[in-house]
């Protein structure tokens, strides 16, 4: 593949994933399953780390989450960044992820679980009183306020 090549791929990969993603957290209307989205965002990864000279900071690699919506809600500012977990799709991706982890920390123990599609919220609490509900929204800097739905729950 040629240079013009890769970056085109990049780009329309880009694009793809850009369209997904506000189906997926603004219209809550996916068009693809979370496996073909997953696939996708790994080869956009792939392709970036392996083609550093087409970087690019707003390419979805670099982000987390959707938009929060001001029409939704007071937008309150992350304390903490609300990041996302690698996804591994094989055996060796996760026999690669532990080898790393031991080499660095030979004393960690794992707990493996399913993974379950559903909602982020970071839950502030002050004195032991839930003060504070606020969604994944970008992930980095900024989510819904919901404390009245969490109390609710």
């Amino acid at each position: 593949m040629t240079g013009m090549d890769i970056k085109k791929e990049i780009e329309d990969l880009r694009k793809q994933i850009k369209y997904h993603n506000d189906r997926y957290y603004n219209m809550d209307d996916p068009e693809i399953s979370d496996y073909d989205y997953d696939r996708m965002s790994q080869q956009l990864r792939r392709l970036e780390q392996e083609h550093p000279e087409y970087s690019d900071l707003d390419s979805p690699t670099q982000k987390v989450g959707g938009t929060a919506k001001r029409e939704a809600g007071i937008l309150v500012k992350h304390n903490v960044p609300m990041l996302s977990l690698q996804d591994v799709f094989d055996k060796e991706e996760v026999i690669s992820f532990v080898e790393k982890v031991q080499k660095e920390r030979p004393d960690t123990v794992f707990i493996v679980e399913k993974k379950i599609d559903g909602l982020s919220v970071a839950l502030r609490y002050t004195e032991g009183k839930l003060t504070m509900g606020v969604t994944r929204g970008d992930g980095t800097n900024q989510g819904e306020d919901v404390t009245d739905n969490v109390k609710m729950i």
